[in-house]
C-alpha cells in the first residue's frame, strides 16, 4: 500500500513514517522536509490551506492520511490567528479532495484528523460518534472539516474522520510542555478539574489510523481516545504519581481566562469522549489506562 501523509513533520506523522513502508509526504518545504524525516523519503511540494494541489501527487497512491493543520495552541485566538486555523483544516482538505476529484484513479482511502473539540462543552455526557457536535469556535471547524473530508465519499473513497484527543509523549505536544511545572513540584489541576479530558498514548494513535486503513468496515467518525477517560484533576494526581512529584496547587479558571483568552477552553472544556467505534471494530488498545500510559512515557526503559 502506498500512503500520502501530510503533516508528516509532526509529532503523530514522524511517529507513522516508523510503521509504514510505501509512504510519500507532502510538505511546503520538501527538500527541508526530506532532512527532517530522513534519507529516502519521497516529498513532494504543497503549500496546504487554499492553495491548489496538483493531482499528479496522487499517482499511485492508495491512502491518504491527513494530518496537517495550523497549531491549535500556537498563540491567542485573535480573529487572525482564528481564520488561519480554519482555513489550514477546511480549505486544505478541500483543496486535496479537489485533487482526488480531478483523477480517474482514486484513492481506496481517506483518513483525516479531526477533533475531540468536535463536540464542544458537555460536561458529564458521554460522548460516542454518534453524539451531534457541540457549539463554539472548535467545533464549528471540526464539523465544516469533517463535511469536506466527507465529500471524498462521493468519489469512491472511504471515509474516516479521526476525533483525536489529548496525545501523550514526551516527543512533543501537551504532556512534553507541562512536565517543567510538574517536575518543579508547582504543577497543577486546572480550574476546579472536574472537566473531562480525554487523552490517547501516541502509539495508540498510530495503532488507530493503522486500524483504519486496513479495516475495510470503519466509514465515519472514529474517536482517538483511550477507554480509560479521565478528569483533569484525576490526570493530575496520575501524572504527579508518575514523575514522583506533589500536585497540590491549581490554576484558577479566572486567571486561565485572563492569561489565554477564548484559547483557555482548549484547557477548561469539558470532553466525557469514548472510542465505542474503536472497541466495536476490534481494536485493541496498548494502553487503555492513565497510569502505565503516564509512566511509560515519562520513566526511561527499565525504571520502575
Amino acid at each position: 500500500m502506498t500512503t500520502l501523509i501530510t503533516g508528516a513533520t509532526g509529532l503523530i506523522g514522524r511517529r507513522l513514517l516508523e510503521n509504514l513502508a510505501d509512504t510519500r509526504v507532502l510538505s511546503r518545504d520538501p527538500s527541508r522536509a526530506a532532512k527532517t524525516l530522513g534519507a529516502g523519503i519521497d516529498a513532494r511540494e504543497w503549500a496546504g490551506g487554499d492553495a491548489p494541489l496538483n493531482p499528479e501527487v496522487l499517482d499511485g497512491v492508495d491512502a491518504v492520511i491527513h494530518l496537517a493543520g495550523e497549531p491549535i495552541a500556537a498563540s491567542r485566538w485573535n480573529p487572525a490567528q482564528k481564520e488561519r486555523i480554519r482555513a489550514s483544516r477546511v480549505e486544505g482538505t478541500r483543496a486535496l479532495v479537489s485533487a482526488m476529484a480531478a483523477r480517474e484513479t482514486r484513492p481506496r482511502v481517506l483518513v483525516c484528523a479531526s477533533a475531540i473539540g468536535y463536540y464542544g462543552d458537555r460536561g458529564d455526557e458521554e460522548l460516542s460518534e454518534d453524539k451531534p457536535p457541540g457549539e463554539g469556535f472548535l467545533s464549528d471547524v471540526c464539523v465544516a472539516w469533517e463535511e469536506v473530508a466527507n465529500e471524498a465519499r462521493a468519489l469512491g473513497v472511504r471515509v474516516v474522520t479521526l476525533r483525536i484527543g489529548v496525545v501523550l509523549s514526551m516527543e512533543g505536544g501537551a504532556l512534553s510542555e507541562m512536565m517543567l511545572p510538574f517536575k518543579m513540584g508547582v504543577g497543577g489541576k486546572l480550574g476546579h478539574g472536574r472537566q473531562w479530558m480525554p487523552w490517547v498514548h501516541l502509539d495508540d494513535v498510530v495503532g488507530l489510523i493503522e486500524h483504519a486503513l486496513t479495516h475495510e468496515p470503519l466509514d465515519g467518525p472514529m474517536n482517538a481516545v483511550a477507554p480509560g477517560v479521565v478528569t483533569n484533576a484525576d490526570f493530575t494526581r496520575a501524572l504527579g504519581r508518575a514523575i514522583r512529584r506533589p500536585t497540590a496547587l491549581f490554576v484558577p479558571r479566572f486567571a486561565l481566562r485572563a492569561a489565554l483568552g477564548e484559547l483557555s477552553e482548549l484547557l477548561l472544556n469539558s470532553h466525557r469522549v469514548v472510542p465505542t467505534v474503536a472497541q466495536q471494530t476490534g481494536y485493541s488498545f496498548r494502553f487503555p489506562e492513565i497510569n502505565a500510559a503516564l509512566t511509560n512515557c515519562v520513566r526511561p526503559a527499565g525504571e520502575s
